[in-house]
C-alpha cells in the first residue's frame, strides 16, 4: 500500500492589527442591523401626551377637550360618536353621556376621537361592573345605566366626596317616597348651564331633565361621574334626609323635615344677602 507523506498545514494567525480590524467591523455590522430597522420602522419611543378628564364633565366639554388635544376642528370628536362603535348599553340609545368616564387618558400620533371615545366608555363600563358597584345596584333594583344616571346627579350635586353618601340619601328617600327629585342640577343641563340660581321659571320649563314636575330618575345621565360617586349611588349613608342645602362652602345641611330645611335655606339666604356673592346652592324643594 502506497503511502503519501504530507506536510503539516499552516494555521494562519491574525496579527494584532487583523484582530482589533474584525472586532471593529463585528461591531459595525451588528450596529448597522439594529440600527437600520430602526430607520425603517420608527421603533423610536413616542412619549404620550396626557388628556386629563374631570369628574363632573358633560359630553360637549369632553368632546371639545379631545378636539384640542388632537388640534381637529370642532364638531369633530362629536360627530365622530355616531360611528365609533361604542360600547353602550342600550338604554343609552348611542349616546355616551355618563360613560366617558373621568380620568386621565395617554394620547399618541395615532390616537383617534373613537379610539378615545372607546377607550373612556370600556373604563366606565368596567368601573360599573366592579363587584361593590355591581352588586349595589342590584340590590337596589338598578340597572347599571341607572347607577349611571343616579351617580350622575350625585358627582353635581354634593359638594365634595364627604357629601356624596348623604345626597345620595336623600335621592333614594325621595325615590322610594315617589316624590320629585327636584335637583337644580338636572334643570341646569336641560338649559345647558352651570349655576346655582334656579328661578321659579326654570321649574316650569318642559323637559324631561325637569325633576321638579317630573319624578323618577332623568332620561340620561348629566355629566362623567367618578367611581366615588357611582359607589354613593348603591351604598348610600343611613338617613332619613329628604332636603339639603350647602349654605356655604364646606357647609351642608341635611334635613329630614321642611321646617328644618326651611331654616336652613333662611340661613343660605341671608348669608348671600351679606356677602352679596353665591355662598352656595340649594339642595330639593319641599313638597
Amino acid at each position: 500500500m502506497r503511502h503519501e507523506y504530507l506536510l503539516p498545514q499552516r494555521r494562519s494567525r491574525l496579527t494584532r492589527r487583523g484582530r482589533l480590524a474584525l472586532f471593529l467591523g463585528t461591531l459595525l455590522a451588528i450596529g448597522a442591523a439594529v440600527l437600520i430597522p430602526m430607520l425603517r420602522g420608527g421603533e423610536v419611543p413616542e412619549t404620550p401626551r396626557r388628556l386629563l378628564i374631570p369628574e363632573g364633565w358633560r359630553a360637549p366639554q369632553v368632546y371639545a377637550a379631545v378636539d384640542r388635544q388632537l388640534k381637529l376642528p370642532p364638531g369633530s370628536t362629536k360627530a365622530a360618536v355616531a360611528t365609533a362603535g361604542l360600547a353602550l348599553p342600550a338604554e343609552a340609545k348611542g349616546n355616551p353621556e355618563g360613560y366617558l368616564f373621568p380620568a386621565t387618558y395617554p394620547v399618541t400620533s395615532k390616537s383617534t376621537p373613537a379610539l378615545l371615545l372607546a377607550h373612556m366608555v370600556r373604563t366606565a363600563n368596567e368601573k360599573l361592573a366592579t363587584k361593590a358597584v355591581a352588586d349595589g345596584g342590584k340590590a337596589h333594583g338598578m340597572t347599571p345605566y341607572q347607577t349611571a344616571t343616579l351617580a350622575s346627579i350625585i358627582e353635581a350635586e354634593a359638594e365634595g366626596r364627604a357629601d356624596m353618601g348623604r345626597v345620595a340619601r336623600v335621592v333614594h328617600n325621595r325615590l322610594a317616597k315617589s316624590m320629585p327629585l327636584q335637583m337644580d342640577s338636572t334643570i341646569n343641563y336641560a338649559l345647558n348651564r352651570s349655576t346655582v340660581d334656579t328661578k321659579l321659571s326654570d321649574t316650569r320649563i318642559d323637559s324631561p331633565f325637569n325633576t321638579y314636575e317630573r319624578q323618577g330618575l332623568p332620561p340620561t345621565p348629566i355629566d362623567s361621574p367618578g367611581l366615588e360617586a357611582m359607589a354613593a349611588a348603591v351604598a348610600p349613608t343611613p338617613g332619613d334626609w329628604l332636603f339639603f342645602v350647602t349654605v356655604k362652602p364646606g357647609d351642608t345641611r341635611f334635613s329630614a323635615t321642611y321646617e328644618e330645611h326651611k331654616r336652613h335655606v333662611a340661613e343660605f339666604n341671608r348669608l348671600r344677602a351679606s356677602t352679596g356673592a353665591r355662598t352656595g346652592q340649594a339642595g330639593p324643594a319641599a313638597q
